[in-house]
């Protein structure tokens, strides 16, 4: 089966281009296309779609209403979105991340990157540009509204688990923590997998999230 994405940006040239790209592709088809946030989220609902590719900054409703709009809609979980913007740490991007977004990318990155990145979200994984997550990481820990609070199911996390929790918030990948636990990447994927579960996180994203708002990683760490 294709991949169903959903595209929402208010510049129609920017949406000829992605949709060009994306059709032309093979497992990946373009179900829909929205010119402002409102109109994604009526299609989101419509056409159930596996990827939404979310511009932030649009008219009637912006990219973190949408995107938050659809995270939050039990119908639908299976659906993931990506955050796309020309600026490096746009002013809305820590909204985004905090209403669900499953990866955010900048819109000059290349087409394979882009189609890799379909293709991960769409695998139920996440991902955020390199640059932008290391800029994410150093903007959380300079927060001055950090809360020492813990979040909400972090006591019921193993001590493997809570090891693993440090190092994905960290920005490590799978095979990156397999590498400095000495184990084997499925291991590691479980042990995200339960941590996911146990945080009721959607995805390594709001796991991010979690660990630097609640001092779970400091700076340093």
């Amino acid at each position: 089966m294709s991949i169903r994405v959903l595209l929402a940006d208010d510049q129609a040239m920017v949406r000829a281009g992605f949709s060009a790209l994306l059709d032309s592709e093979d497992g990946i088809e373009v179900c829909g296309e929205a010119g402002d946030g409102e109109r994604a989220v009526v299609l989101a609902r419509e056409l159930r779609p596996d990827v939404v590719l979310m511009d932030v900054r649009m008219p009637r409703m912006d990219g973190i209403e949408a995107t938050q709009a659809i995270t939050l809609d039990p119908a639908l979980t299976e659906t993931r979105v990506v955050v796309l913007t020309t600026f490096e740490l746009d002013e809305y991007v820590f909204g985004a991340l905090r209403a669900g977004a499953s990866g955010f990318l900048l819109k000059n990155l290349e087409p394979t990157d882009l189609l890799r990145t379909i293709r991960i979200v769409a695998a139920g994984e996440s991902l955020l540009a390199p640059r932008v997550t290391k800029r994410l990481i150093e903007a959380f820990v300079e927060m001055p509204q950090r809360s020492e609070r813990l979040a909400p199911g972090l006591d019921e996390l193993t001590p493997r688990e809570h090891e693993i929790l440090q190092l994905v918030a960290t920005g490590l990948s799978n095979i990156e923590i397999a590498d400095q636990l000495w184990l084997s990447p499925l291991t590691v994927k479980t042990h995200v997998s339960h941590v996911l579960s146990k945080l009721g996180a959607r995805d390594r994203v709001q796991l991010v999230v979690a660990a630097y708002e609640t001092v779970l990683v400091v700076a340093g760490q």
